[in-house]
């Protein structure tokens, strides 16, 4: 039996579901007869506490490897327990059997170094799974350029060491998978596949959780991190147009689906400027999808700069059957929709722009509607896990 170890720094609790891309590969890999043992941490990235044992309910094994932990996203605590964490994953490699093949996410990047290193050793294929490009996620958060790439430097040069390591990778999106292969010097072969969901869990969850409306409202819908990358204020500032024009009729509510460092400050603007808004903040996956679901609209808000390309609440989008309203400078995904015909691009941070858009989707419940069964139809083809997760399968399979 071929056994292969999958490293995933970023995973959700092990409660008996199925939740989040690794978890999900394991299990399928762990049902076609591979030995399949997944390495994560014992902490919690989102909720920033530890992480309760995993139950007995997986065929995949689960093994936590202690990181320290930290409370802030943006601080040297957390490139610490990254590094940390890196460190004691690679001592647990030291001391296992050799697998015969090692999968690894991407971020975070000491321990990806570390696998790498330890497969080219050892000879084991080395498959690398790029989630998310650090460095360079982090160049809003620095706003001079030129402190930016001289603090960025090393840790882009780094990253290029680690896509070296790869035999193949995969990652979610084109541009993420462009940006590995463009350091390849060996024979390593790219794919993309994104993250995407599990239509059947999406679709019975959408059922049992749906919230009922007032008449006579539409709701727009953001879910995901109230973070420097999202450009929340600029949907407000466009509702803000909607209602001072005075061209829609009905209440406009913004149901906002997450939580985040901004939060307080987003809540504070929408205040400030009287915009009928709903933070939630975190819910369960199940819950999010059951109000997703019931909303009207979606916006896809995404801050000038930005390194996001195909991000989770895409795929999640797609599934709910809405159209979309996007601001995101990604030609991978503006692409998208333009290909599906599932939504409406708008120029970054044009809050006008965003207005017409909100204007256009709330006065045509045609369009709406067809742009959401569009949707829809991207979600069956490029978002659905049980058919696209196959390809990676066939990986190990063949």
């Amino acid at each position: 039996m071929k056994s292969i170890i999958i490293i995933a720094n970023f995973c959700r609790k092990f409660d008996g579901t199925i939740n989040g891309r690794f978890l999900y590969l394991a299990e399928m890999l762990a049902n076609r007869g591979f030995c399949v043992e997944l390495i994560t941490s014992d902490f919690s990235h989102g909720m920033k506490k530890f992480k309760e044992a995993p139950v007995d309910a997986y065929k995949s094994i689960i093994t936590y490897v202690h990181e320290p932990g930290y409370q802030s996203n943006i601080s040297f605590k957390r490139l610490y327990s990254h590094w940390k964490w890196g460190m004691n994953v690679g001592k647990y490699l030291n001391s296992h059997p050799i697998p015969d093949y090692i999968y690894c996410a991407i971020p975070s990047l000491t321990v990806a170094l570390k696998a790498g290193k330890y497969a080219r050793r050892h000879n084991v294929k080395f498959i690398e799974d790029v989630q998310d490009l650090w460095p360079e996620a982090f160049g809003l958060v620095i706003k001079n350029r030129f402190l930016r790439n001289m603090l960025l430097f090393p840790f882009k040069l780094y990253a290029n060491r680690i896509y070296e390591l790869a035999d193949k990778v995969i990652a979610v999106s084109e541009t993420y998978k462009n940006r590995a292969m463009s350091v390849q010097g060996n024979d390593a072969t790219g794919l993309c596949i994104y993250l995407g969901n599990d239509k059947v869990v999406f679709d019975s969850a959408k059922l049992k959780y749906h919230v009922d409306k007032p008449d006579g409202e539409i709701w727009l819908c953001y879910i995901g991190s109230l973070g420097y990358s999202y450009d929340i204020e600029c949907v407000i500032d466009a509702l803000d147009v909607v209602k001072k024009r005075e061209q829609v009729k009905c209440d406009i509510k913004f149901m906002i689906i997450g939580d985040g460092p901004l939060r307080e400050k987003f809540t504070c603007y929408a205040n400030e400027k009287e915009i009928y808004a709903e933070f939630t903040g975190r819910l369960s996956y199940e819950k999010m999808v059951g109000l997703l679901c019931s909303c009207d609209i979606v916006v896809n808000p995404i801050n000038k700069g930005a390194a996001q390309s195909i991000t989770n609440k895409v795929g999640d989008y797609a599934l709910s059957g809405l159209p979309v309203i996007n601001t995101q400078e990604c030609e991978e995904y503006r692409m998208l929709i333009d290909q599906y015909n599932c939504g409406i691009n708008c120029e970054v941070g044009n809050s006008e722009d965003v207005a017409l858009a909100i204007e256009k989707l709330v006065l045509n419940e045609k369009i709406r509607l067809q742009m959401g069964r569009q949707s829809r139809i991207l979600a069956k083809e490029r978002f659905d896990r049980r058919k696209t997760y196959e390809s990676i399968v066939e990986i190990f399979e063949k």
